[in-house]
This record gives structure tokens, C-alpha cells and sequence, in this order.
């Protein structure tokens, strides 16, 4: 799938991701400032989350509960140095817990990926638009 679109329109975005996924794992490729964090904001709420979804940068992951008592998992790899750092931290048993995992900069970690996810690529085409590959 290939959509440009607004955050006017991230709404339908967000949903159009949800019901093509077949694997719940989504790791996210785009630049910084491209609106990764805020796609995956509002993946969590689509997926019934209630509370205010915010970038686990410093924490590198947060947990949300969803209404029917599912955990998502909201990666932020941006800080860590390598997969050794994040085998520390369990990021194995994340990946391999079932859960949804949304992953910004899944580059530091290509090695411990599973053989099965998604990738969500966004471009910036200008101030307000971007384009999203979903594959």
C-alpha cells in the first residue's frame, strides 16, 4: 500500500495499517521529524488504548493497556548503541510476546528482527504532506 497523506486524513492512515497487517510486529523507516511518533500515537488509540500515547525516548519503551486488555509495545531505538544494549533490556522477549510492537529505528536492531513484520516508510513531500509505504 502507498498513500500520501495529511494529518487531517492520519486517522483513516492509521486504520488502513491496523486492517492490512497481517503480523503484529510494524517497524517504522522515515526521517526525523517525518511524524513517526504521531502515526504511532494514533495506531494505539485506533487499537483501543486510552491513555495518552507519548515518544518513549528516554525510556526507549513504553507498555499501553488496550480496552479489551491487550499490551502494545512503542519502541524508540534512537538512543541505544547497539543490539547488545537492547538484547539487555529483553528486547527478544518483546518481539517474541505476541503483542503489537511499533519500532522507530528499527535499524539499530536488523539483526534481532523476526523473519515476519511490517515496514511503514514515510517521506516528507512537504510541510503538511507525506508518503507512506506500507509493506
Amino acid at each position: 500500500m502507498q498513500v500520501s497523506y495529511q494529518l487531517s486524513n492520519l486517522k483513516e492512515v492509521a486504520q488502513k495499517i491496523l486492517d492490512e497487517s497481517q503480523h503484529k510486529i510494524i517497524i517504522f523507516d522515515a526521517p526525523m521529524g517525518a511524524g513517526k511518533t504521531t502515526l504511532i500515537k494514533e495506531l494505539v488509540k485506533r487499537l483501543g488504548v486510552n491513555d495518552i500515547a507519548n515518544s518513549p525516548t528516554f525510556s526507549i519503551v513504553n507498555e499501553y493497556h488496550t480496552d479489551a486488555n491487550e499490551i502494545v509495545y512503542h519502541f524508540d531505538l534512537y538512543r541505544i548503541e547497539d543490539e547488545e544494549e537492547a538484547l539487555d533490556f529483553g528486547i527478544e522477549e518483546y518481539l517474541f510476546s505476541g503483542n503489537w510492537c511499533f519500532i522507530e529505528w528499527p535499524e539499530k536492531i536488523s539483526n534481532l528482527l523476526p523473519d515476519t513484520y511490517h515496514s511503514v516508510e514515510i517521506s516528507i513531500d512537504d510541510e503538511n504532506t507525506r508518503t507512506l509505504i506500507f509493506v
